[in-house]
């Protein structure tokens, strides 16, 4: 009788085992179809990136020669100008036309090198910057306010905004006023040294 009874449990466990397995089985199915799913697709990035990482150096490399292919192309007619002021200088009639040709291209290649974001920082008569100015050297004129640019040896250019040459200049640095009796004291001072040194 017990016996009887224990097959009958068996029987009914076996169907739901057999769902159970099914079920198990239809997981792993789909998880493995997930799984090379997701491994095919990382297969396509990687390779994908590995295409981009081949490309774009190229492109870069590309972008830079048509860059300066553009701006090559944009100083050839004032070079031209000037190999045409150089041809007919000895034909014209007074020094005055000739500075005035070349005024002309040296306008016109301020011109090409705006339109590339090239300007030119200003600098004489502008109170001194360190981030745009070099001084060169220091002078005084009593006329002029402290730290004011008198002179510019070379001009400086920005690119966008930013400085790609300081302006070379000199710069006014007042003497500052020493009273009467502090020169006095110097003076006996360099006096007694120089008496010291020759008892020497």
């Amino acid at each position: 009788m017990k016996q009887k009874k224990s097959e009958k449990q068996e029987a009914r466990k076996q169907p739901g085992t057999e769902k159970a397995e099914e079920l198990l089985n239809e997981k792993l199915q789909d998880l493995q179809k997930e799984k090379d799913e997701l491994f095919a697709q990382l297969q396509r990035v990687s390779a994908d990136y590995t295409n981009y990482q081949k490309r774009v150096p190229k492109q870069i490399a590309d972008t830079i020669a048509y860059e300066k292919e553009m701006i090559i192309k944009t100083l050839l007619p004032a070079l031209d100008n000037f190999e045409h002021t150089l041809q007919n200088a000895h034909s014209v009639e007074t020094i005055e036309l000739l500075i005035k040709g070349i005024r002309i291209i040296y306008d016109q290649m301020l011109d090409i090198l705006k339109s590339h974001g090239v300007e030119q920082i200003k600098a004489l008569d502008e109170k001194f910057d360190p981030a745009s100015h070099q001084a060169m050297l220091q002078k005084t004129q009593p006329d002029k306010a402290e730290n004011i640019v008198l002179e510019e040896f070379q001009k400086g250019y920005k690119l966008n905004g930013r400085v790609i040459r300081p302006s070379k200049v000199i710069v006014n640095k007042l003497q500052p006023e020493e009273e009467p009796d502090r020169q006095k004291t110097q003076q006996q001072q360099t006096k007694e040294e120089s008496k010291n040194t020759d008892n020497q």
